[in-house]
């Protein structure tokens, strides 16, 4: 039971939960306040039935409100009607007062109407007053605007173009900002863009005709700024020999010439002008108008494209940079090419130099010096490649001159010129290459035309000419001249030991010194710079031009002997003078000799490597002549007795040699070395020549193709060589001590003296020992004759049987050969196994 009331209890207690949760849910469905979705999802989550109990609590809700509300309205309901009453009251009232306003509204409408009509009138006019005053205003802020865009178009016709601009920045800046609400003022604003493209184009145009302009007179402009710089040079060079003219009597006589020349070379250097303008110091403005590239600059600043202004404009001049420096093929032909190649590049720099100094930032020393770089390797490069072209020595001066007119010009615009001045030592090389060949040809031509005969002189007066050109001395001449002066002109006529060629080699040699000396000027170098390298030039021409030219003369087939004994007597006064063009090359350039670093001439050397060619050609030349008369021999070697003579090819040769070698002994002698010398070559010539005709004698004998002598032919042999020995002991050529030209044939003599005695016991006795009679004679040489004489005594004796005992003396005989030739084997085998 009790369970029972629990359970009843706890129903009831759901029950009432239930009820409040209900009361819950219509309490907030009542205050709208709070979302629906969530009161009624806990209504219909708890039980299958709750809908419908909700509902039924819902209905009872509802049938209370209603029943509140009917009380409400019980309540106010008198209220209401008390209210309608008194309104139906008041309407009468109201319809009297409606007529009686709309009454007073007509009167007054009435009385007001002339004062209304007045009204209007003065609200018009003052409309209009204030209209008038606006568009006044405005006008004065539309007026500046009109001025100042008339005031655009009227620069704009006349081309002033910088000053538009800055009329165009005062109107958007200024003025239009004003009137912007205009729709003339949007006219404006559109077309100031259109303007300034207009005045960009207009400029850049007036740019390229600028760029075009001073393309074409870079050429002009070069030539006048060259033309300046080689003025002032020459005005400062004029000041300095004012200066020094009392420098030295050597130096102003050394350089005396050269100034002529240099005067010569800058006449011709000199650019031609307008008479006119000849005494006017143009300038590049004064050649070409710069108002283009300032104008271009300045718009293009105020347009703030001036950046894109200077890369056009260095792109442009990098253009006509590379057109500039491309020369023409055929510039290395005239100095012409050359100048206005120069010319034009001087004008190219010289308008950059003028930009550089007179804009801010269009053209940078940093960019000139790149531009200059690239400029001088291509310059270089081309003058590299044209110069070696050149094939003649003057052009190449004019082209040193020229260059160094270039450098100076640029130089005194700050470009640095030092690689051009590298270059031109290289050209110097190529222009002493020019001049070696040029008086290579000089000094042929005078070898050609020598006669080689000392030079004659009728008097005093010709000998003066002759010495005025060369450095000689006659100690006889100095002699009377210093003692009996009044008896010199008894000393002439004479003749001089050297040939016309002497003197003139000497000045011509001279003239090589003035002719580089020229190349060497402007070249700032020092003085002693300008001694070494007119030695080292100087040097090249003797060493190697006159030295290939002495021996190309030397080897020629139509110089004589008498013109070889002459030649070496030209090249002993050619080497005594070399001490004079030291002299001469010291005066030039004021370098005493004495300095330590002052190179030398090596003429001597020269000169006696000449000589010594001179005297192996006549010893050559001896010697040929004798192999002609050795090759006419005739001899018959089968003989059985001489003739008793000479042979003639022999005496023709004795008396060729006596006659050669009386040229020797008829050399004009007018000194000590030229005696000394002209001995010397004569004795050694003797000597050469009798030591080769010995040995071609010997050659003839001890030839191979030769294979029997009869003992007749020895003898006649031996008469020949008789007579050389009388020729060599008739002293042909005085100087020989004692024999000593006869032992050029002892081989022969003793080798003939062992035939023709027969001495053979004495010779093998004696053979091996200093004191033999027959020391010089060769075993093998001796058994090669022997041999021949064997078989030449075999062949008689089987053509002759006269007599027996003849046959038994021959037997006898070639038995006696037969062991001498066995000795003479032995010995010969000897000598080679000892060898």
């Amino acid at each position: 039971m009790a369970r029972k009331s629990k359970s009843n209890l706890s129903e009831l207690c759901l029950e009432e939960n239930k009820d409040q949760i209900y009361e819950n849910a219509l309490a907030e469905i009542q205050s709208f306040e709070l979302p629906l979705g969530t009161t009624l999802r806990s209504v219909y989550d708890d039980q299958p039935n709750a809908h419908q109990k909700f509902m039924e609590k819902l209905d009872a809700c509802i049938r209370n409100h209603d029943r509140e509300i009917e009380k409400m309205c019980n309540f106010h309901h008198q209220g209401f009607v008390d209210a309608i009453t008194e309104l139906l009251k008041v309407r009468a009232d109201a319809e009297k007062l409606k007529v009686q306003v709309t009454d007073t509204n007509r009167r007054l409408q009435d009385a007001g109407k002339e004062v209304i009509s007045q009204t209007e009138e003065i609200i018009r006019c003052r409309v209009q007053q204030r209209n008038i005053t606006t568009v006044v205003e405005k006008l004065q802020l539309c007026l500046p605007v009109l001025e100042m865009y008339s005031k655009l178009k009227e620069q704009m016709n006349v081309k002033r173009y910088y000053s538009a601009l800055k009329t165009m920045e005062q109107l958007e800046n200024l003025y239009l900002p004003r009137v912007s609400q205009y729709r003339f003022c949007q006219i404006m604003i559109e077309n100031l863009p259109k303007l300034r493209e207009e005045i960009k184009e207009i400029s850049m145009s007036d740019l390229k005709d600028f760029l075009e302009s001073i393309r074409k007179h870079s050429d002009r402009i070069g030539e006048t700024a060259m033309k300046q710089a080689q003025q002032q040079k020459t005005f400062s060079t004029t000041l300095q020999k004012q200066n020094n003219v009392n420098y030295g009597r050597n130096m102003h006589l050394g350089r005396s010439r050269i100034s002529e020349s240099k005067n010569e070379m800058t006449l011709k250097r000199t650019f031609e002008d307008d008479d006119e303008h000849e005494d006017e110091v143009l300038t590049a403005q004064d050649l070409v108008d710069f108002s283009p590239v300032y104008r271009c600059l300045h718009i293009y600043s105020v347009l703030g494209d001036g950046e894109i202004f200077e890369n056009y404009y260095r792109k442009q001049r990098r253009k006509q940079a590379r057109l500039v420096l491309q020369p023409q093929s055929s510039m290395h032909e005239t100095v012409e090419g050359y100048r206005r190649y120069f010319s034009q590049i001087v004008g190219f720099f010289v308008v950059e130099d003028h930009i550089l100094h007179v804009t801010q930032g269009l053209v940078t020393r940093t960019y000139t010096d790149e531009l200059w770089n690239m400029a001088l390797s291509k310059i270089v490069a081309v003058l590299r490649t044209h110069s070696s072209y050149c094939t003649d020595p003057d052009l190449v001066l004019e082209l040193k001159n020229l260059i160094v007119v270039f450098a100076d010009t640029l130089q005194g615009y700050g470009f640095p010129v030092n690689r051009l001045f590298d270059l031109l030592f290289e050209i110097r090389d190529q222009y002493n290459e020019t001049l070696l060949k040029k008086w290579s040809g000089l000094f042929r031509d005078i070898f050609e035309a020598d006669n080689y005969s000392p030079i004659p002189v009728a008097n005093e007066e010709e000998y003066k000419i002759v010495i005025s050109k060369f450095p000689f001395q006659d100690p006889e001449l100095d002699k009377v001249r210093m003692k009996h002066p009044h008896i010199l002109q008894q000393s002439f006529p004479k003749k001089l030991p050297m040939s016309q060629s002497v003197p003139q080699i000497y000045m011509q040699v001279k003239e090589f010194i003035y002719a580089s000396l020229k190349f060497s000027e402007s070249l700032h170098r020092s003085s002693t710079e300008i001694d070494d390298m007119l030695r080292k030039s100087t040097n090249l021409l003797l060493t190697r031009t006159l030295s290939s030219c002495l021996q190309n003369l030397i080897k020629k087939p139509h110089i004589g002997l008498t013109e070889l004994v002459q030649i070496i007597i030209n090249t002993t006064h050619l080497e005594q003078a070399c001490k004079y063009l030291e002299d001469f090359i010291s005066n030039i350039t004021n370098i005493s000799q004495l300095t330590v670093h002052t190179a030398r001439l090596y003429g001597l050397s020269t000169f006696k490597d000449a000589r010594h060619a001179a005297e192996g050609e006549i010893y050559t030349k001896l010697n040929q002549k004798i192999d002609e008369f050795i090759q006419i021999a005739d001899y018959d070697w089968t003989m059985s007795e001489s003739d008793g003579r000479a042979s003639g090819y022999l005496m023709d040769l004795i008396n060729f040699l006596r006659s050669t070698f009386q040229v020797f002994t008829h050399l004009p002698n007018n000194n000590n070395d030229h005696a000394a010398m002209s001995g010397k070559v004569a004795q050694t010539a003797c000597m050469s020549a009798c030591q080769h005709l010995s040995m071609s004698l010997m050659q003839m004998l001890l030839d191979s193709e030769l294979k029997q002598i009869s003992m007749g032919a020895i003898q006649q042999f031996n008469l020949d060589v008789i007579q050389c020995e009388l020729f060599a002991s008739s002293e042909p050529v005085p100087g020989f001590q004692g024999d000593t030209l006869q032992l050029a044939f002892i081989d022969l003599r003793q080798l003939l003296d062992l035939f023709m005695v027969w001495d053979w016991s004495t010779y093998l006795a004696d053979y091996g020992q200093a004191t033999s009679k027959y020391l010089r004679v060769n075993p093998s040489t001796a058994l090669t004759l022997l041999e021949k004489v064997h078989r030449g005594m075999k062949d008689s004796s089987k053509k002759n049987n006269i007599f027996a005992q003849f046959r038994k003396n021959d037997r006898d005989k070639q038995k006696l050969i037969e062991t001498v030739v066995k000795q003479l084997r032995s010995l010969v085998n000897g000598m080679s196994q000892h060898t």
